[in-house]
C-alpha cells in the first residue's frame, strides 16, 4: 500500500518540461517538486482568504468570526 495519496495530473507540455527542469535543478523527483509547488500554492491562497478576512474585520472591528466560520471560509 502506498505511504501516502496519489493523485494524477495531465498538463501541457511547456508546464511539464518546466516541472521537469526545476525538480532536475533541484535534484529531486519530478512528483516531489509537484507537491511542494502545490504547497506553496495552497499556502499562498491561504494568505489571501486571512488577508480578506483581516481586511473585513477592520472595516467591521465589532464582527468577530468564529474559528468555525474561519475553518469554513479556508475550505479546511
Amino acid at each position: 500500500a502506498a505511504k501516502y495519496p496519489r493523485i494524477q495530473v495531465l498538463m501541457e507540455k511547456p508546464l511539464y518540461d518546466a516541472l521537469a527542469s526545476l525538480a532536475k535543478k533541484e535534484g529531486i523527483s519530478m512528483s516531489t517538486k509537484a507537491r511542494d509547488l502545490i504547497r506553496d500554492a495552497l499556502e499562498r491562497l491561504e494568505d489571501v482568504v486571512l488577508e480578506k478576512l483581516v481586511e473585513e474585520r477592520a472595516r467591521n472591528p465589532e464582527r468577530l468570526i468564529s474559528a468555525k466560520e474561519m475553518r469554513k471560509r479556508l475550505g479546511v
